[in-house]
């Protein structure tokens, strides 16, 4: 094996990844035909001490909101599969905005999205991806970056955008860079094929996958599709939104949110001021809820828990972020 002091291969159109050593050393056993061919060099993921979240995220200071709630979830998993809360894994790669020797260097202190589709020339990522160009804005505005991906080579995705570009209804340019996966090293690192036999398939399809990184690479949600339902942007973008409210504010939105309590009961009545309102996270305290969110309202229920704690968008809006 090589040693990870020895340079790494050059690199055409495949990608080598940086993962957890368990995985590493499966993936050296089984030796899949595209694995065995590839010069992919895989090296383990450093460990990482318990780290505080960084600033440039504009995090909650409320030291029993998001800085306690995030530490619940650890930064690696016990048995390599990637989960909520994990530290993603780094990797380089070719896109076709050029040569990466860092995934993580890439989105530095930002948040980001990973998001693969099954294969080049399909139809339903062929709307995907113009779909997703025409949030790509959006998405910028809120500082979230966006790279998608697939195991085909990148000189295929050059070819295949200008499909995607005249059959958008829209008129769209493609801003984002495509990772080509040809060595299937990402795609295996992140769970989206199994690597014991996808070097069998003539077809190794990832599944539609869409991983949100937080600024400190940690994985925030992760959505599943299978290769027949295309995914709907606007639910990406509603959860960046949540995502990056949850992490500045210490809340967590209801669901439909931002349509949700529009009428609820109040006192002797009821109330629409509670219209897209959020819920204080399970961890903040009730000195921490008084201090950051003064009047916020605890709704009554039958079991006399007082679980539910909302707040107006006008009071998250006022909340202090670092």
């Amino acid at each position: 094996p090589l040693s990870p002091r020895v340079p790494p291969p050059t690199l055409s159109a495949t990608c080598r990844s940086r993962i957890a050593p368990p995985l590493g050393r499966e993936l050296a056993k089984r030796r899949t035909p595209m694995l065995a061919r590839s010069r992919t060099l895989l090296r383990p993921v450093a460990s990482h001490a318990r780290r505080p979240l960084c600033t440039g995220g504009k995090v909650s200071p409320m030291k029993t909101g998001t800085e306690l709630y995030m530490s619940l979830y650890p930064e690696a998993s016990s048995d390599s599969g990637l989960r909520l809360g994990n530290i993603t894994p780094d990797f380089a790669c070719e896109t076709t905005h050029g040569h990466w020797s860092s995934f993580h260097a890439w989105k530095k202190d930002k948040w980001a999205i990973l998001f693969s589709h099954p294969a080049d020339f399909t139809p339903v990522c062929t709307t995907e991806i113009g779909r997703l160009a025409l949030k790509y804005d959006e998405l910028t505005d809120l500082d979230c970056l966006v790279a998608t991906l697939s195991v085909d080579p990148v000189k295929s995705h050059e070819e295949w955008l200008e499909d995607v570009v005249a059959h958008c209804e829209n008129e769209i340019e493609v801003k984002f860079p495509i990772i080509g996966d040809a060595d299937r090293s990402i795609s295996t690192a992140y769970g989206m094929i199994d690597p014991a036999t996808s070097g069998e398939q003539e077809l190794p399809l990832t599944i539609r996958a869409v991983f949100i990184i937080n600024p400190e690479n940690k994985l925030m949600l992760s959505l599943n599709y299978p290769a027949c339902v295309g995914r709907n942007m606007d639910e990406i973008v509603r959860c960046v939104k949540a995502l990056q409210l949850s992490y500045q504010k210490s809340i967590a939105t209801p669901a439909n949110w931002p349509n949700n309590h529009a009428d609820i009961p109040l006192g002797d009545g009821r109330t629409t001021s509670f219209k897209g309102s959020v819920f204080l996270l399970p961890t903040v305290s009730d000195e921490e809820a008084a201090a950051h969110y003064p009047g916020y309202h605890t709704c009554d229920v039958p079991s006399k828990k007082a679980y539910l704690r909302l707040v107006t968008e006008e009071q998250v809006k006022t909340a202090p972020t670092n």
